[in-house]
């Protein structure tokens, strides 16, 4: 499972970097109030985990946790970073390192703003007005870009530079997260509520921690949605 990596949009990845444990994990976790210790997971531990998830005697889960490395638009890393508890971030410094051009994302499509709801989006604006939309989306971007390198030419500070990038610029994150967190983050970023950009990393993520705790995952996804 090490260093597995799904692409994520157009320029983006989820990266498995390390993971501390397993389901038994959460198993020896929870009967250590026993004094007790099992070598092997078995079917009958698979009850005990749901029963856990569903009374929500969550502690036990939270004696495990991923590395993920985590490449994403800015805005993106704005709705992911609300899910601080159970987690630690560490990002790629603007302040360090010189951003590259054209590292920023694209949409397909351009959706309309959402007649309901209204933070969210539905279908799609007219196709006649799709290669308007890209151009000036484009040209947005790039042209926050040009403005940010011509800074830096200038001298200007790598820390005042970045202050003219535009919020579709991609960045990098190492994030740890135990298994009740990263569960917690997939239901609420995986649903159709949810911004359709952070849907696709929310599924990226969950096909890189189901292989790891498969009957933990399922149990905690199950009993949020009660």
């Amino acid at each position: 499972m090490m260093n597995t990596e799904i692409k994520v949009l157009d320029r983006g990845f989820v990266r498995l970097i390390d993971h501390m444990g397993s389901d038994l994990s959460v198993v020896n976790a929870a009967r250590v109030s026993f004094g007790k210790k099992k070598d092997a997971f078995e079917e009958g531990d698979a009850k005990l985990v749901a029963y856990l998830a569903e009374h929500e005697h969550t502690s036990p889960f939270r004696h495990t946790a991923l590395t993920l490395h985590v490449k994403a638009p800015i805005f993106v890393f704005r709705q992911w970073m609300k899910h601080r508890i159970g987690s630690e971030f560490n990002e790629i410094s603007g302040r360090y390192v010189e951003f590259p051009e054209d590292e920023f994302f694209v949409p397909e499509h351009f959706r309309r703003q959402a007649k309901v709801n209204k933070q969210g989006s539905e279908g799609t604006i007219e196709a006649k007005d799709q290669a308007r939309a890209r151009a000036s989306y484009l040209e947005s971007c790039r042209g926050s870009v040009a403005h940010y390198k011509e800074l830096l030419s200038l001298g200007v500070c790598r820390e005042q530079a970045r202050c003219v990038l535009p919020l579709a610029l991609y960045s990098e994150v190492y994030w740890t997260v135990s298994l009740q967190a990263v569960a917690h983050f997939i239901r609420l970023r995986a649903d159709s509520h949810a911004q359709w950009e952070i849907q696709q990393y929310a599924a990226a993520v969950r096909s890189v921690v189901e292989p790891i705790y498969p009957v933990g995952l399922k149990v905690l996804l199950v009993a949020g949605k009660g």
